[in-house]
Formats: C-alpha cells, sequence, structure tokens
C-alpha cells in the first residue's frame, strides 16, 4: 500500500458524493469477485467505524457495478456462522471491522482457504488474511496538540470504551502530543465499561464525561463508539469541547466538537475490494500512520472557528516531523 495510493484514493473520495442507501448484490454472477462486510457489533450507521466501512463498500459498488454482501452480528460470538453463510452465498472477499474478530477469524479462516479476508484493526497470521492495523498514536499526537493547545485549564480528558491495547495507543499519542504543545498538561483517563458492549453505552458514556468536566477536564477526546455521542452532549451542554473519533464527527454538535481524528477505515476497505478484483491481493500486515494517510484531524465548517492559524502551523510541522522522523511518537503496543 504505497502513499501514492492513497492519496489518489483520498481525493477520489473526498471529491465524490456516495450513495446513501445500500442494495443487495446486483451481478453477482458476472462479477470476477463478490465482495462482503461483516460489521462491527453495534449500530451500522454509528457515525463512524461501521458508517465509514459501509460508505466505501457503496463506493465500491457505484465505480465498479459490482454490490456487495453483508452481516451485522449483535455479538462476537456470531461471527464463525456469518463468515460460512457469507461464503455460502458466493463471498470471495470479506472484510471483517473490529479488533475482537482476530480470535474467531484465526479459527475460521483455514476453514475457507480460497477466501480473501481482510480485518481492520487487528492482525492474523493466517495466509488468507490481511491484516489492515493503524499508528493511532501519530494521528492522537496531533489531536493531543490541538486539544492541549484549546484548553484553558491544561487538564484534557480521554474517554475510551474500555481498557484495551488499541485503544492504549490513542492514549499514548494523545498525552505525548499534549505535553509537546504545552509542557505541563495532563490527562484524566477513563473508560465507559469492561466489555464490547461499552461501545454502544451513550447514557454512561455521558456520565462518565460529567465526572471529567467536574475535574476541571475542559476538553475530552471520545474513543468510545456509539458511547461518543453521549460525551458529546455533555460537552456541548456544559460549554466544554470534546473531540470525535474515527470519521468526521464535527457536524453532530458544531461549536463543540474541537476536531475528529480520522482513521481511514473507508480507505482500507475500498482498497481491500479494489486489490480483489484486480489481483494485487495480498496477505499480511499493513500498518497505516500520517505517511501513507491512514491518519488524521478533520476541520471543515463546524469546527474552524475553533482550531487558529498557529494551532494548525504548530501542527502540520509536527505531522511533516513524524513522517520524517524528526519526532517519534511512542507505540506503546510494540
Amino acid at each position: 500500500m504505497t502513499t501514492r495510493f492513497w492519496a489518489i484514493a483520498v481525493a477520489g473520495l473526498l471529491a465524490l458524493a456516495l450513495p446513501l442507501a445500500a442494495a443487495p448484490p446486483a451481478g453477482a454472477a458476472a462479477a470476477e469477485i463478490v465482495p462482503a462486510v461483516i460489521f462491527a457489533v453495534g449500530q451500522k450507521f454509528d457515525k463512524s467505524f461501521n458508517e465509514a466501512a459501509f460508505t466505501a463498500a457503496e463506493r465500491f459498488k457505484a465505480d465498479t457495478g459490482i454490490g456487495y454482501l453483508e452481516f451485522q452480528p449483535q455479538a462476537v460470538a456470531e461471527f464463525e456462522r456469518g463468515v460460512a453463510a457469507l461464503v455460502r452465498r458466493g463471498a470471495t472477499d470479506i472484510v471483517a471491522i473490529g479488533f475482537y474478530y482476530a480470535t474467531p477469524l484465526d479459527r475460521v479462516a483455514p476453514r475457507f482457504p480460497q477466501t480473501r479476508f481482510t480485518l481492520i484493526d487487528a492482525v492474523v497470521d493466517q495466509p488468507n488474511v490481511s491484516s489492515v492495523v493503524y499508528k493511532e498514536q501519530e494521528g492522537a499526537f496531533l489531536i493531543g496538540m490541538l486539544a492541549a493547545m484549546a484548553s484553558k485549564t491544561g487538564k484534557l480528558g480521554f474517554i475510551g470504551a474500555l481498557d484495551i491495547p488499541l485503544l492504549r495507543k490513542y492514549i499514548a499519542g494523545y498525552e505525548q502530543g499534549a505535553q509537546f504543545a504545552v509542557p505541563g498538561a495532563s490527562v484524566l483517563v477513563n473508560f465507559v465499561g469492561t466489555t464490547p458492549a461499552a461501545f454502544n453505552d451513550p447514557t454512561t458514556g455521558a456520565e462518565v464525561a460529567r465526572g471529567q468536566f467536574e475535574r476541571g477536564v475542559d476538553v475530552v477526546f471520545a474513543g468510545a463508539g456509539s458511547s461518543n455521542f453521549g460525551i458529546f452532549q455533555q460537552a456541548a451542554d456544559l460549554g466544554r469541547l470534546a473531540i470525535g473519533v474515527d470519521s468526521n464527527q464535527n457536524y453532530l454538535h458544531p461549536g463543540a466538537i474541537l476536531t475528529s481524528m480520522l482513521k481511514r477505515v473507508d480507505l482500507a476497505v475500498l482498497q481491500a475490494f479494489t486489490s480483489g478484483r484486480d489481483g494485487s491481493w495480498r496477505g499480511g500486515v499493513h500498518r497505516l500512520g500520517l505517511a501513507e494517510q491512514g491518519v488524521d484531524y478533520a476541520v471543515d465548517q463546524y469546527n474552524a472557528a475553533l482550531i487558529t492559524d498557529a494551532m494548525r502551523q504548530r501542527v502540520e510541522q509536527a505531522r511533516q516531523d513524524i513522517i520524517g522522523g524528526k519526532i517519534t511518537v511512542a507505540d506503546p503496543s510494540r
């Protein structure tokens, strides 16, 4: 996956309007591949991870005329049944969205050696699995800089769904970026729950956010899936700032969301299907960071007033320094 590919893909996705409704696979018999998506547990239209995957599948369908299959598990335990059902329906290329599918995919992939699997956010060592993981710490470093520069108290927050290595990468980058921009800035870390259900609990998310704000936090980075909705609402109600994650969530509460850390799941899904179709798909591990345009932050009409030119200049210089190796962002998972 080259930087050139990601640059072209980003430009193409941003330049084109995307269809809004999925349809059953069309023309599958004549297609070279039959793509499929297994969404993360939770809401398909989550304004985040799942919706980014849906957007990419729709883009691929619009560009190629090839429809796609999908499966929406209500629990991780349904994953293997979902894979078997998709393969029976002819799926040749299956993208699985979510770190918690690693264990069941490791079991099921050898049963379907002719099926190409792409797993987002975890690594499975099987010859027919492509594992796409991100350098979240690099994107979170830039987010931490923006949060620290926007804060009036020097007290920042991070609210994750649950304490897992993946979210620890966000936390590490966020803390490093905050302290790089404003030495002495502190980060309070809390979690919504202890199981994957914590990604879909806005009520508890709001309670945790309120607790942080009461302790003096004035900017909170929300990394909790659909639980973010409760965090955002608390920030808006109390006149504080929140930060979105994975997709651009700035529009959900204009003026209350400082920015969103982008994790380009959409590009990974699009690349998986495109490479499956053109014969360039390869297994192995693919790591995407700032250099590959796999992570970023969002500035648009909804948050432009919150980020000054001086803030952007400092962050953009840090981006170049990270890509160029002048700044090393520690990854706690390595």
